[in-house]
């Protein structure tokens, strides 16, 4: 049965047209390649095509590329020297610092009380080597002043001693002798004066001398006995003076041996300057000793305000104010961003015609953006080999694989003002060996 669908009569009528098309006045319709426009627009295509791969495989000639490649840069864990109380942080997380700039004070109290200590100790051992610099130069004056008095008194004793040995052996010599000598001559005067007398008594008893001749006799005779009694007395006086010269010499010879004791003594207290002097040395090693202290107690004082130590941007900060923490804890780390590289793993066979200085592009995945830099260095062996189990290929089931090799990239100066690089990123990088 019909349709009476006005569309569906109508897609039937052109149903029937296309039917009724002649196929062999549709065959005899002219080709496209028999039109000269489209002839000339095929071979020009080619040409363009042709050219553009001449063009692409001189530019990627020079050219080695790698997506195996990163940001690196310097990672700096900050973390406290000493223990102690925190008393202030004055950073946050993600939070860019500049260099200098104070990030946490730990409190200062129990290091400042060395530091009061250390100058105490200082103090008193610069006392104590001035007083023992005051008692060297003293203990050598006086010394030498003793000694030189134990010189002089030695010289004037030795100077008394031998002018008292001079005394003694003149009177225990000279005068003994002569007053020995005296007193024999006139006891042998007396002895011949007295014999006269007695040969004279008898004659003058007889009356053969006059009373008067006898009379000379016998004041002769007392005149000779006077005498010897007198050159007795001299002896006697010479013995004592000789006793009295001896004994003033050996008290002589006894001034000289004291001041013999004295002279070394003088020189026993010269060793009490070397005494001193080595004092004095100790008292200033102290002082070495209590500076040294003292510098130390600083240091630990100057360790309680932590600092950074180059620009950077603060990351992983776990410390808080009021927190106790321990020498060598880790507080946060600083990652500099104005010193980063690139470090790209280069496939080994890319690697022949690569130089240190050559020019290099590095496309950033997190900008979208391209920057420049050049090679800095080749490293010294394959990633593999530096990991942490390095391959072992002493086995039978051996099979090559082509290894990587890091490449440092600098970047130049003017690139960290198109895009700000953090270590970790990927990038892709591609050196131009010429």
């Amino acid at each position: 049965m019909p349709s009476t669908d006005p569309n569906v009569v109508e897609l039937e009528k052109d149903l029937r047209q296309v039917e009724s098309v002649d196929p062999e006045v549709d065959d005899k319709s002219p080709s496209r390649w028999s039109n000269p426009l489209v002839r000339l627009a095929a071979i020009g295509a080619a040409a363009i095509l042709a050219v553009a791969g001449v063009v692409l495989l001189v530019y990627y000639h020079n050219r080695i590329s790698t997506d195996d490649a990163q940001v690196d840069g310097h990672i700096v864990p900050i973390a406290s020297k000493i223990y102690g109380t925190v008393g202030a942080v004055m950073i946050n997380d993600n939070e860019a610092v500049k260099q200098g700039q104070v990030l946490v004070r730990i409190d200062p109290r129990d290091y400042q009380a060395r530091v009061d200590q250390a100058k105490a100790a200082l103090a008193l051992a610069e006392a104590r080597a001035k007083g023992a610099g005051v008692v060297v130069p003293l203990t050598r004056e006086t010394t030498d002043s003793t000694s030189s008095g134990a010189d002089a008194q030695l010289t004037a004793a030795e100077a008394n001693y031998n002018k008292s040995r001079f005394s003694y052996e003149k009177d225990s010599i000279s005068e003994l002798a002569y007053a020995r000598a005296n007193v024999a001559a006139q006891k042998a005067n007396n002895e011949r004066a007295q014999a006269d007398l007695a040969r004279m008594k008898p004659l003058m008893e007889k009356g053969e001398i006059s009373q008067q001749q006898y009379d000379a006799y016998l004041a002769g005779a007392r005149v000779a006995d006077s005498q010897l009694n007198a050159a007795n007395e001299k002896l006697t006086s010479a013995e004592r003076g000789a006793d009295i010269a001896r004994e003033s010499m050996l008290a002589a010879k006894a001034q000289v041996q004291q001041a013999h004791a004295m002279v070394e003594q003088a020189m026993a207290n010269h060793k009490q300057v070397s005494i001193h002097e080595s004092d004095q040395a100790s008292a200033e090693a102290g002082v070495a000793a209590a500076q040294a202290d003292l510098e130390a107690a600083e240091l630990q004082l100057s360790y309680t305000t932590i600092v950074a130590p180059s620009d950077g941007v603060v990351t992983r900060k776990s410390v808080e104010a009021g927190q106790i923490i321990q020498p060598g804890q880790g507080l946060f780390t600083l990652i500099p961003l104005n010193d980063v590289w690139i470090t790209a793993n280069f496939k080994e066979t890319q690697l022949s015609k690569v130089r240190p200085g050559q020019k290099a592009e590095i496309d950033v995945d997190m900008y979208g953006q391209t920057v420049t830099g050049y090679v800095d260095s080749v490293a010294g062996a394959t990633g593999s080999r530096l990991s942490l189990l390095p391959p072992e290929n002493a086995t039978g089931n051996y099979v090559k694989v082509v290894q990587r090799i890091p490449v440092k990239i600098l970047l130049d100066p003017d690139s960290s003002a198109k895009a700000i690089l953090r270590p970790g990123m990927n990038v892709v990088t591609t050196i131009i060996t010429k």
